[in-house]
């Protein structure tokens, strides 16, 4: 077992302070994980958007003894932490991958390293399902292939495992060296070579040599020889290598044809001088080239070719997200259905234990396949990760995990899904966050489909990684002082209030702003603690904004007058008070200022929280001499507003544009709106922000039309010529707008943008999808990547907010987590 002392030679660290001998087995960098703080050393990582220090007092209290910082005076830190042992080094990342690379040194196995620009992820885990049968593999949980996901990953190195497979990307030079250090592989792959991080580079050419860098020192590398660069560069630099190619007859492995027949794909191919043809459960290109890595590999480990056959046949797709789902009875089910090693199953848990409001936590999961563990050591392991995350029951299901019902708390067991779902009791689940994990085989889709609320097909799909990505873009920007304000008013601009707000609140805003009580209301009982600022208070709703402490803007001297009126006198009440510089909405006025401090001087267990304002145009240079005016006028009544309270409030003025056009001007907080939804309001920094959310529908039915025939109500929709058109499930009542109709708008089908033909109806409307292969139940994008959401509301004449906000809530909403 690792020790403190040889971790302090590891990572030639200073040691501060040598308290107790512990052992290292937990590595922990973020503080909101923590689940096991036995054995837990925690490394205070400075990233570009978070400091890990400012968390070292939580993380203390809550039992954690070994720390690597880079910063802080040996006496203050041995003050603060007496009973901790704490090493200090330059860089607590480099420190870390130090550990791994030393960790993964203590292993004589092959190890196998995966790169490229796309296709990393899916090729590892096919790799590591197809070799499972000869090997005991470890891999990458996810797609951990980052500077602090791949020693995360090496880490699970363990005696009993005969193979790893790791994955490692890159975004810039000086990288690929740190991982190749920690990875150290044996075997290489290198996917394929695309746009993917061009940005980074100063040629695509400097992204494959900076890449290569992973296979300095392989046995053989793995590759497409048709990418004409990489093959360049691999030959230069002379690597060891196993090619394969549709164009050059003289590689390893020649593909001389593959055919698509229903939904498989038939590939010929010659190795080692004989032909022979096999076939893959795939028909899309990328899944193609990422199976012909897979088999190039299988050919060069000898395996026979009905064994190759019969392995590629269990191969499926990779579910590359964790989705959640609201479902019978108040619950929230996380849906992890495809995928279930130990990694994994700890990323899930960490994910359900972010969402600790919903009542209890509840997991079914089924056997744990191609750990590499002993039985009864595995299901140890699962249950110290059940116990350390607060799972309150779980469901067991298949034959090995009930053999080890003994080491679960309540818990029931069931041999397979068809005996759960025989029994499956709905009223039995209420008000619960469900993880359903397992592996493919158990078809643990079934069970989510028991579970899932019958709705309106047409979704919004709400990415939680892209939504943290954009908060900590605009995070970024602000002075480390500056507190943030997140507005979640209008559903949290459609994408869905408690969801957001609870994600804001794990990351560690400041403060919430809603538009109306209700909004406030529906927080707090949805158990969100941040301080929360109602916009549009009514004299009606004084007394639930008390009873759910909630925090008034205050904005008029007769809402004022009202709000004093309705206190009892013991208490104390905090509000936010609006002041007018100029947009004319709402506000106090400096003729209102001694009216309203006679006020204030008459209650005094009223305390202002903050004072703001609103900018009439900061997202537009034009405006720039007047949001200057503003903002002087705003200091102006801000200070003497101050003067005449005798004590500092909280002031703000910037919006998401604001943030971007005027950060001198921060101030102590700013407010941050549609920005964090993935639309830069000034235009200027679009490119740096994520779309959050993407609105999905099905086709319904498709319908050939003749020339001359029309389409919808009103007969608008002409057919110039014999066309195809598909009716898609979504329409006005969901929050599609009529404006779009008539060709205005466009829909993403199969690849190809098509145009609404005739009015949008209520429920559904009509597409031209002439030339392009559609059935019933394909999916069908109205907005995200493909339609972006700045586009479509120039298209009509709107802003983005107005299309956000707008998705009516009977679309069912589903978050997710890449």
């Amino acid at each position: 077992m690792l020790t403190f002392q040889q971790l302090q030679s590891i990572t030639q660290g200073k040691e501060v302070q040598f308290v107790q001998s512990l052992p290292v087995v937990h590595l922990l960098t973020d503080s909101r994980k923590l689940s096991q703080p036995t054995g837990s050393v925690f490394f205070a990582i400075k990233g570009k958007y978070n400091d890990g220090h400012k968390y070292l007092p939580q993380l203390y209290a809550k039992g954690v003894r070994q720390f690597v910082l880079e910063q802080g005076e040996p006496q203050e830190l041995q003050q603060l932490y007496p009973e901790a042992n704490i090493l200090q080094v330059a860089n607590s990342m480099q420190a870390l991958q130090q550990l791994a690379a030393w960790h993964r040194a203590q292993f004589n196995v092959p190890v196998v390293g995966i790169t490229g620009s796309n296709g990393k992820t899916i090729v590892k885990e096919w790799l590591s399902a197809l070799l499972s049968p000869d090997e005991m593999v470890v891999k990458s949980p996810r797609s951990y292939n980052s500077q602090l996901g791949v020693p995360l990953s090496v880490w699970q190195l363990q005696p009993n495992h005969t193979l790893g497979v790791f994955e490692a990307g890159i975004s810039q030079p000086g990288e690929m060296e740190k991982l190749q250090a920690v990875i150290q592989p044996t075997i290489g792959i290198f996917t394929n070579v695309g746009s993917a991080h061009d940005e980074g580079f100063a040629s695509r050419e400097q992204k494959v040599q900076e890449k290569l860098k992973l296979f300095r020192e392989v046995e053989l590398l793995f590759y497409c020889a048709d990418y004409e660069l990489l093959h360049q560069q691999v030959q230069a630099q002379s690597i060891k290598s196993f090619t394969w190619s549709r164009q050059q007859p003289e590689a390893d492995l020649y593909i001389s044809a593959t055919t698509t027949a229903g939904h498989r794909t038939i590939v010929v191919y010659t190795f080692e001088g004989e032909k022979q043809r096999l076939t893959l459960p795939f028909t899309d290109e990328a899944s193609v080239e990422n199976a012909l890595h897979c088999l190039a590999i299988l050919l060069y480990r000898r395996l026979p070719l009905s064994e190759i056959q019969e392995r590629l046949d269990r191969l499926h797709p990779v579910a590359m997200r964790l989705e959640m789902k609201e479902a019978i009875n108040g619950c929230y089910l996380i849906d992890d259905t495809y995928n279930n090693d130990l990694a994994g199953l700890a990323i899930a848990l960490d994910l359900q234990a972010s969402q600790p409001q919903r009542g209890r936590h509840t997991i079914i999961l089924s056997d744990v396949l191609e750990s590499g563990l002993a039985e009864e050591e595995l299901y140890r392991k699962v249950a110290e990760l059940v116990q350390a995350h607060k799972v309150e029951r779980l469901i067991g299901i298949g034959a090995t995990i009930s053999k080890y019902n003994q080491l679960f708390s309540e818990s029931d067991f069931y041999t397979s899904t068809a005996e759960f779902l025989k029994v499956f009791n709905p009223a039995s689940f209420r008000n619960e966050v469900i993880l359903v994990k397992g592996a493919r085989v158990f078809e643990f889709e079934k069970i989510v489909q028991a579970f899932q609320q019958k709705v309106h097909g047409t979704v919004l799909e709400v990415n939680l990684d892209a939504l943290v990505h954009n908060l900590n873009y605009y995070r970024s920007k602000l002075a480390p002082d500056t507190k943030l304000m997140v507005m979640v008013k209008a559903f949290a601009y459609g994408s869905g209030s408690f969801e957001v707000a609870n994600l804001l609140q794990f990351h560690r805003v400041d403060y919430l702003a809603v538009a109306y009580v209700d909004e406030g209301v529906a927080l707090r009982e949805n158990g969100i603690t941040l301080p929360v600022m109602v916009m549009n208070p009514s004299p009606d709703s004084f007394v639930k904004l008390r009873q759910y402490n909630l925090e008034p803007e205050i904005y008029a001297l007769e809402q004022l007058e009202a709000f004093v009126g309705s206190l009892e006198p013991d208490a104390k009440y905090k509000i936010h008070l609006k002041l007018d510089t100029g947009m004319h909405r709402l506000g106090f006025e400096p003729e209102d200022f001694e009216e309203l401090f006679r006020l204030l001087e008459q209650y005094p267990q009223v305390q202002v929280a903050s004072t703001f304002s609103h900018l009439a145009g900061a997202d537009e240079a034009i405006h720039n001499d007047f949001s200057q005016l503003q903002i002087a006028r705003f200091r102006s009544m801000a200070a003497e507003l101050e003067e005449r309270l005798g004590y500092k409030v909280i002031k703000h003025i910037l919006n998401s544009a604001g943030i971007v056009r005027f950060p001198e001007h921060q101030l102590d907080m700013v407010r941050l709106g549609i920005g964090l939804y993935g639309v830069e309001a000034t235009g200027s920094e679009q490119e740096a922000l994520r779309p959050v959310s993407t609105l999905k529908t099905t086709v319904s039915q498709v319908k050939s039309v003749r020339q001359g025939d029309t389409v919808g109500y009103s007969r608008k929709g002409i057919a110039s010529t014999d066309r195809t058109t598909a009716t898609i499930a979504i329409g006005y009542a969901d929050g599609y707008d009529r404006r779009f109709s008539n060709g205005v708008g466009q829909v993403f089908i199969n690849g190809h943008r098509c145009p609404i033909i005739g009015n949008v109806c209520m429920d559904m409307c009509m597409v031209d999808v002439t030339g392009v292969e559609v059935k019933a139940g394909d999916a069908v994008t109205v907005f995200g990547i493909d339609l972006p959401l700045v586009e479509l509301a120039q298209n009509i004449g709107t802003i983005p907010y107005e299309l956000l906000t707008n998705v009516s809530t009977r679309v069912k909403r589903i978050f997710y987590s890449e």
